[in-house]
């Protein structure tokens, strides 16, 4: 989709948003965006954590040894 996004296009929408927002909002946007990324990462890492666990060997159709059932 943004593949042929080249540095004017960029630079088109930086105005266009500086023209929307004004100069004086830019820094208060800028600082909620990254409070609300912060916010999203502490809330992801909690389901991140669960899937880095190993499995429970009952589950895991592998013996002990290596070899499988």
């Amino acid at each position: 989709m943004f593949a042929n996004l080249t540095g004017w296009h960029a630079l088109i929408v930086l105005v266009v948003i500086v023209l929307l927002f004004g100069a004086t909002k830019l820094p208060v946007l800028a600082r909620s965006v990254g409070q609300s990324m912060k916010i999203f990462r502490q809330e992801v890492k909690p389901g991140l954590d669960e899937l880095e666990q190993p499995v429970d060997s009952e589950l895991n159709p592998k013996v002990a040894d290596g070899a499988t059932r």
